[in-house]
């Protein structure tokens, strides 16, 4: 492709975690079509699309992430984008929640977010640029019953972001969050029917989102456009947590 038909923001090497299935399949897939280098991490084997260059990485193992980080960066080069998305939930209510299910919840979500993100802060601050998205929940900001251990895991990040901010800003790394409310994926078709009625009554656009929508909010939020936007958090809800 010509430099005269390449958009400014295209053409970088980008990776997100956990990118095989659901949200993070769909961001990998717009980053494709913006005619990104993409590569996922998995944990488990699974199809992807044509030139999509999946890693097998466990983002509770600080070797593993590094071992997935050199593969990318010698088939793609230096992370530009990177896209915190991998994560767990174990739900259950308080009274009931075991240690390990809080825990490892943090670990994945939050951990997780924080050994990807400063593996690939070395090559970004080499480069003197960077976009750094975390996948966040409305329930980290607006709350969820039986999902402390999540709802800390996400709300975590807002910090872990405009920290980042403030310490990479003058970089040319911007760090932003993005915050999808009730979107159609196969984790959240899981939940009982009675959940998800409840779930759509209280969204003021009286329905669910798709993955694609937040999609292209994180595309948009790793574009030279939103070079000026960092340490925000972006709601992809429908107006569910109205700004929390």
């Amino acid at each position: 492709m010509s430099e005269a038909t390449t958009a400014p923001s295209a053409g970088r090497s980008v990776l997100v975690t956990g990118g095989n299935r659901g949200i993070g399949l769909a961001i990998a897939k717009a980053f494709l079509a913006n005619g990104d280098k993409v590569a996922v991490t998995y944990r488990s084997e699974s199809e992807l699309p044509e030139g999509v260059l999946g890693v097998k990485a466990d983002v509770t193992d600080e070797a593993s992430v590094d071992a997935a980080f050199a593969q990318v960066e010698a088939a793609h080069g230096p992370v530009e984008v990177l896209v915190a998305n991998a994560g767990i939930t174990k739900d259950t209510l308080l009274m009931r929640m075991s240690e390990d299910d809080f825990t490892s919840v943090i670990d994945t979500n939050l951990t997780g977010a924080f050994r990807v993100i400063k593996r690939a802060s070395k090559g970004m601050i080499r480069l003197r640029k960077g976009r750094v998205v975390l996948i966040s929940s409305v329930s980290g900001l607006y709350g969820a019953p039986g999902q402390i251990n999540y709802s800390a895991s996400k709300s975590g990040m807002v910090g872990m972001a405009r920290s980042l901010t403030r310490e990479l800003g003058s970089r040319g790394i911007t760090a932003n969050v993005v915050a999808p409310g009730f979107i159609t994926t196969d984790m959240t078709a899981e939940l009982p029917e009675a959940t998800q009625k409840q779930y759509l009554a209280s969204v003021p656009a009286a329905r669910f989102g798709s993955a694609e929508e937040v999609a292209n909010v994180v595309r948009w939020i790793a574009s030279d456009e939103a070079a000026y936007i960092s340490g925000a958090v972006i709601p992809v809800d429908g107006g569910l947590g109205m700004g929390h």
